[in-house]
């Protein structure tokens, strides 16, 4: 036990930010049954792992680390080894086979089954099979849950689960069809997290565009982005996994007016997946390839300065030279700001795993590369073009790089999975949103003058101009809370 007395847990989470609001709920029921999270593993008496199963890469990490923290149940003081999330969700009967070091399994709908799993001991067991099925969890503002970042910024899942049918997929096996939370239920989270110190708000679900189709009586994601932006607190709202499908005009409304007036970043991730019609196709991704162009358009146009997010997937069954080809030339001419490449992976009952025209691995991992060549090139350009600029900047903290430096993100920098912007010349407190001058920039990061901010009497048109103060500041990173 810890130095006051409370019993240790240590949690690892894996995969995507959804997970993460997963693991958060986990903490939340942690913290009410009197556990103190701490570190490092060895030092905890309870390990849970919280892990993905969305494809072979992801699995392997999960199996990896679960073996890798089993062993402090010979080294270290664990009693307990908890497997949480979409990898016991999908292959519980054999992670229960294969792996004896493991006391319980849950699944993706069962966080709040931790606090009984806590309470259960050598007189009152539990069952050590704790898997719901079929997974039919829908969080709840008045689920427990503690941040585990910094406070100024919080993902919000606002939907579980996914109706589409997407032939590489097989998240909707797993995790059931989507079901949406009521808008009232995530606009008071929201509204305690703003109320707690949380200025950045970042929506996440598997099919964000679909929000609220399900409901009785139905909503829509419009309807629930301005409710969360008439907030007062909110200070900057960021939507993640729209399905590129037609924008509703009311949607498309919101974004150009609340994105001028800063409280909707101008930020939308939209997983395109491919650009060949032959292979969206094959996909079974309901639009093609002149879909993809007629929507960027229509988004660019109605939302001057748009900073867009994407992901592809190469190596899909059948994906020609030429398939290829039409995919890199999308890239090279879209001008996107941020691209995730993620290789193509067989994963077992999606309609993809029955085609054929499977892609060697060695090219999979070249087109990859090639790919990602060709974006690096795009973002230096893009980049390059802020310099000069002013943007409003969310400070974070300290740079892992230097201690004298500080880093932040501007609205068109996603939390962990887009570029930094790291700043100079200033003092600033995490949390706090500043107006930064762009001097440099990189292939993904940029640099920030915190000293030319917009009511900074030095900056170069003001009273007092100077040369750049050369003073850098030293702070500590907000913990979690």
């Amino acid at each position: 036990m810890s130095e006051q007395g409370k019993k240790t847990i240590h949690f690892v989470s894996l995969g995507c930010p959804k997970n993460r609001v997963d693991t958060e709920v986990m903490l939340g029921v942690s913290d009410q049954a009197g556990y103190e999270l701490v570190a490092a593993p060895e030092q905890a008496e309870v390990i849970v792992v919280n892990t993905c199963g969305f494809v072979e890469s992801a699995k392997q990490e999960s199996i990896d680390t679960i073996f890798e923290l089993a062993q402090w149940k010979n080294d270290g003081r664990c009693e307990k080894l908890v497997v949480a999330g979409c990898l016991s969700q999908r292959y519980s009967s054999e992670l229960a086979q294969e792996m004896p070091e493991v006391d319980y399994f849950l699944g993706s709908s069962d966080m709040l089954k931790l606090g009984s799993v806590l309470k259960a001991d050598a007189e009152h067991p539990l069952a050590r099979m704790l898997v719901g099925n079929p997974a039919d969890y829908v969080y709840r503002q008045t689920d427990p849950r503690r941040l585990s970042g910094a406070r100024h910024s919080a993902y919000v899942k606002i939907a579980e689960g996914c109706s589409r049918r997407c032939s590489f997929c097989a998240i909707p096996s797993f995790r059931g069809n989507q079901r949406s939370r009521p808008p009232q239920d995530v606009v008071a989270e929201v509204e305690r997290l703003c109320d707690a110190g949380t200025v950045e708000i970042n929506l996440v679900s598997q099919d964000t565009i679909s929000y609220g189709r399900d409901l009785s009586p139905r909503s829509s994601l419009a309807e629930l982005v301005r409710a969360l932006i008439a907030l007062p607190k909110l200070r900057w709202l960021r939507l993640f996994y729209l399905y590129p499908e037609k924008l509703d005009a009311e949607l498309l409304e919101l974004l150009a007016t609340a994105a001028q007036s800063g409280k909707l970043a101008p930020y939308l991730d939209i997983p395109f997946q491919h650009a060949s019609d032959a292979m969206l196709k094959r996909m079974r991704r309901g639009y093609n390839a002149r879909r993809q162009r007629d929507f960027l358009a229509e988004v660019r146009q109605r939302v001057p300065g748009v900073f867009i997010r994407t992901a592809f997937i190469v190596g899909h069954p059948g994906e020609t030279d030429q398939d290829f080809e039409e995919l890199c030339d999308l890239v090279r001419t879209s001008e996107l700001d941020h691209v995730g490449v993620f290789r193509y992976s067989h994963e077992e009952g999606t309609h993809s795993a029955s085609l054929d025209g499977l892609v060697e691995k060695k090219v999979i991992e070249r087109r990859a590369r090639e790919l990602m060549k060709i974006q690096r090139a795009v973002s230096k350009r893009k980049l390059r073009g802020l310099i000069g600029r002013e943007l409003d900047v969310l400070v974070e903290g300290e740079s892992d790089e230097s201690e004298l430096l500080l880093v932040g993100r501007h609205a068109g920098q996603a939390p962990e999975v887009d570029g930094r912007v790291h700043l100079i010349n200033g003092t600033a407190q995490p949390g706090e949103i500043r107006r930064v001058r762009i001097t440099h920039s990189a292939d993904y990061d940029l640099v920030g003058d915190l000293s030319l901010g917009q009511d900074d009497p030095l900056r170069p048109d003001g009273p007092l101009a100077r040369k750049p103060r050369a003073k850098k500041s030293r702070l500590p990173v907000l913990g979690a809370s």
